[in-house]
């Protein structure tokens, strides 16, 4: 009987089952993968990298790791800062609403006004749990970003429509220009959610009398989307960690935004196969650019 090595028996493990099973090492590289798995996955060559969102599409196929489960620490490590971050935003406007419900038992308070600014605070709150649930969902792969092709300018148009009042109320002027036939590879959703949080991050910080302009152009290297505003901008050192969870550049620190937006887009433009990237000056005004394969 010829002995084999681990490796060896994972790799036979794996190409012999009838069932679809890949077979990982602790860098979830694909080892061996059964000829049912390759079909589904569309490609199995060894050495090829299989991240937990392209598993979570395919639950029919059997993850088995040789040598080790993936390392752990930096994920929990990481799920642990995500957690407090969460913890520690929520406090802010349950904080705030303590405060208000606490003045509006005091005598001669304006109840009507310190409700008003209550239900602000109540909004913001879930605003921040819907983001996070919603970024939940992208990670965990319970929502496909992308499927087929999406037509781009019914989806600017109604994400502009639904930001006309906001950005009317921050003096913001609103406009689009999607060039003829484009189509993003997103569906509608997603597409919709990347342009309202874009658009609404340039309501919310780019200041009056600022300009935001969408742009979905379709050049040779495949189609890009352009959110443009002339506002305040950025400073250099804040650009870079523009897309971080929870991250606000300095003059953002005191706005009811929930951190999320800009990790958003970024989840779901890298998901479907694109970049995204942001470049801005102090008073220049702050440009993101996401573009898509062909």
């Amino acid at each position: 009987m010829v002995n084999r090595s681990p490796a060896e028996r994972a790799r036979a493990l794996g190409e012999s089952a009838d069932e679809p099973v890949v077979v990982l090492d602790s860098e979830r590289r694909l080892v061996a993968a059964s000829a049912a798995a390759a079909e589904l996955l569309g490609e199995a060559a060894p050495g090829r990298r299989l991240s937990e969102e392209a598993l979570a599409a395919r639950p029919e196929v059997l993850v088995l790791f040789f040598d080790s489960v993936p390392e752990l620490s930096a994920y929990q490590e990481l799920r642990a800062g995500f957690t407090a971050a969460v913890s520690h935003e929520l406090r802010t406007p349950l904080a705030r609403l303590l405060v208000l419900l606490e003045s509006a038992t005091l005598p001669g308070a304006d109840v009507d006004e310190l409700v008003e600014q209550a239900q602000q605070e109540v909004q913001q709150a879930r605003e921040l749990i819907d983001d996070v649930l919603f970024l939940g969902e992208l990670e965990t792969g319970r929502e496909v970003v992308s499927l087929g092709r999406t037509p781009a300018a019914p989806v600017v148009e109604a994400a502009l429509a639904a930001l006309a009042d906001r950005a009317e109320r921050a003096q913001v002027e609103l406009s689009a220009y999607v060039a003829p036939g484009a189509e993003l590879p997103l569906r509608p959703r997603m597409l919709r959610v990347v342009v309202e949080n874009l658009v609404a991050n340039a309501v919310r910080y780019a200041g009056p009398g600022a300009r935001c302009a969408v742009t979905v152009s379709d050049p040779g290297g495949g189609p890009t989307l352009t959110v443009a505003d002339d506002g305040k901008g950025v400073a250099a050192r804040d650009v870079p960690r523009l897309f971080e969870r929870f991250y606000r550049a300095d003059q953002a620190r005191s706005s009811r935004g929930t951190g999320l937006g800009l990790a958003i887009v970024k989840h779901i433009v890298t998901s479907a196969g694109g970049t995204v990237e942001a470049r801005s000056e102090p008073r220049r005004g702050l440009e993101v650019v996401a573009r898509f394969p062909r």
